[in-house]
C-alpha cells in the first residue's frame, strides 16, 4: 500500500506561457514559422556535410553535429507546446515528463560541449594554423564529437537520477510549457531545499564553466589576431562577435534558470523561448549560411538534386 501511495501523480498540467489568447495566437504563429524554419535550416546544413566531400573537415563535421543537436533539442518541447497552444487542458505524462528532462538536458549538456570543441577548433585554427591537420585529425574529431555526446548523456542521467524517486502527491500544475526540473521538483511531496541545491550546483557550474571558457577563448583569439595583424581584426571580430551573440542567448537562459536566486518568476519561461526556438534557428545562419564555402556546397547539391530529378 505504501509503495502505491508513494506516488500519485500520473501527469502533470502546464500552465503555458500566458492565457491571452492574443499572447497565444502570435506565439502559434510565430513558434511554428520558426520550427519550420529550424527543421529545412539544418536538414539543409546536414546533408550539404555529409554528401558534399569538399566539407568532410572537422570544422564542417562539428557544424553538422551542432545542427543535429539543435533540430533535436527543439523537437523536445516546441512540438509539443504548438500542439499546447491549440488546447485548453494542457497535460502531459509523468513517463513524459521524465523523458522530455531527460532529453532537454541530454541535448543540451551535448550542446554545451559542441560549443566548447567547435571553440577549440576556432583557436587551433587561428593560432596554429600550420599545426591544424596534425592537432585536428580524425581521431581528435570523433573524440571531441564522442566526447560531447556522452557528457550529455552523463548529465541527463545525473539531473534524471534527482526527480526519478521522489513521491509525487499534489500538486501536479507547472507554470511553465515544458517540463521544467526546478519547477517540478517543487512540485514533491519532501523537502527539496538541499536537492534544489545539487540541481543547481550541477547545471549552474556546467553552464557558467562553459560559458566563461568560451569567452576567454574568444577573447584570447582577438588578442592573438590583433598582435599579428591589425588587418585581420575586424574580420575576425565580426565572425567571433556573431559566434559570441549565440552563446550569450544560448547560455543566458540556463544560466538564469539554473543560478538565479528565484528561478520561480514569469521571465524565465520567456528566456527559454530563445534557447527552443531561436537559437536554432540562429546557429545555421551565423555558423553556416555566412560561409562563402557553404553557400558553393549548397548551390553544388542543389544543383545535383535538380539534374537527377530531370534525368528520372
Amino acid at each position: 500500500m505504501n509503495e502505491v501511495n508513494k506516488s500519485m501523480v500520473y501527469e502533470f498540467v502546464f500552465l503555458g506561457i500566458s492565457r491571452s489568447w492574443a499572447m497565444q495566437l502570435f506565439l502559434l504563429v510565430f513558434s511554428f514559422m520558426f520550427y519550420v524554419a529550424i527543421v529545412l535550416g539544418n536538414f539543409l546544413i546536414m546533408f550539404t556535410v555529409i554528401f558534399d566531400p569538399h566539407l568532410h573537415s572537422p570544422m564542417y563535421l562539428l557544424l553538422s553535429n551542432l545542427s543535429l543537436i539543435d533540430l533535436c533539442f527543439s523537437s523536445v518541447s516546441v512540438p509539443k507546446m504548438i500542439y499546447d497552444l491549440f488546447c485548453e487542458h494542457k497535460t502531459i505524462s509523468f513517463l513524459g515528463c521524465l523523458m522530455q528532462i531527460f532529453f532537454i538536458h541530454n541535448f543540451g549538456g551535448t550542446e554545451l560541449m559542441l560549443l566548447l570543441s567547435m571553440g577549440f577548433d576556432r583557436y587551433v585554427a587561428i593560432c596554429k594554423p600550420l599545426h591544424y591537420l596534425t592537432i585536428m585529425n580524425p581521431r581528435m574529431c570523433i573524440f571531441l564529437i564522442v566526447g560531447s555526446w556522452i557528457i550529455g548523456l552523463l548529465h541527463a542521467l545525473t539531473q534524471l537520477a534527482f526527480v526519478v524517486n521522489l513521491p509525487f502527491c499534489g500538486p501536479n500544475e507547472i507554470d511553465s510549457f515544458y517540463c521544467d526540473l526546478p519547477r517540478l521538483i517543487r512540485l514533491a511531496c519532501a523537502d527539496t531545499y538541499k536537492l534544489e541545491l545539487m540541481v543547481a550546483g550541477n547545471s549552474g557550474f556546467i553552464c557558467i564553466g562553459t560559458f566563461f571558457l568560451l569567452i576567454i577563448s574568444y577573447i584570447y583569439i582577438l588578442f592573438i589576431v590583433k598582435k599579428r595583424s591589425s588587418n585581420g581584426l575586424s574580420k575576425a571580430l565580426s565572425t567571433l562577435s556573431a559566434h559570441m551573440t549565440v552563446v550569450v542567448l544560448f547560455f543566458g537562459p540556463c544560466i538564469f534558470v539554473y543560478v538565479w536566486p528565484f528561478p520561480t518568476m514569469p521571465v524565465d519561461k520567456f528566456l527559454f523561448i530563445l534557447d527552443f526556438i531561436v537559437t536554432p534557428v540562429l546557429n545555421p545562419s551565423i555558423y553556416t549560411f555566412r560561409n562563402k564555402e557553404m553557400k558553393v556546397a549548397m548551390k553544388r547539391l542543389i544543383t545535383q538534386l535538380g539534374s537527377s530529378r530531370k534525368n528520372l
